[in-house]
């Protein structure tokens, strides 16, 4: 959104520091995939940004795309999102025999790696940040999540947070 997200930081004694913002509504709605390749298990972050709520007509495109890299297929790991479920549904009589899913456990975002790009983004990178406009947003959140996809460090510590082994 464009109300910035407050977090800590530094000012001179005494010297408090204000951020100025007013009260907006427009949003960004950003779709993502982390990728593992099956050989050398290098981490890729795939997404895309909307200036809408995404419904299974963005999602069934986004997924075909990330499978465009993933000639043998892919193993889809979603949560239970009422647009990943019907977009699932999509995808399974579109590409039968080339994607698989496998469903998180229903209010479980800590066991979803792609929730910490999420945090990174917001609460580090973002932080404090108050845009302009949409566009303004956009440009910087592009900047974050391309900075996050260089890291294969980085991409790899979501998923031991997440307790998940590669």
């Amino acid at each position: 959104m464009l109300q910035p997200t407050v977090r800590r930081t530094w000012s001179p004694r005494g010297q408090t520091p204000i951020h100025y913002s007013w009260d907006r509504r427009e949003r960004l709605s950003v779709i993502s995939a982390i990728t593992v390749s099956p050989k050398r298990r290098r981490l890729g972050l795939y997404f895309q940004l909307f200036d809408h709520n995404l419904t299974a007509d963005e999602t069934e495109p986004f997924v075909a795309a990330v499978l465009g890299h993933f000639p043998r297929g892919i193993i889809l790991v979603w949560d239970r999102w009422m647009v990943h479920r019907s977009a699932a549904r999509r995808l399974q009589e579109r590409f039968p025999r080339r994607i698989h899913i496998e469903w998180l456990p229903a209010y479980a975002p800590e066991l979803n790696p792609t929730e910490q790009v999420w945090n990174r983004s917001k609460y580090t990178d973002l932080a404090n940040f108050i845009p302009q406009d949409v566009e303004h947003l956009a440009t910087a959140l592009r900047r974050s999540l391309r900075h996050t996809r260089s890291q294969q460090g980085l991409l790899r510590s979501f998923f031991q947070r997440a307790k998940l082994t590669l």
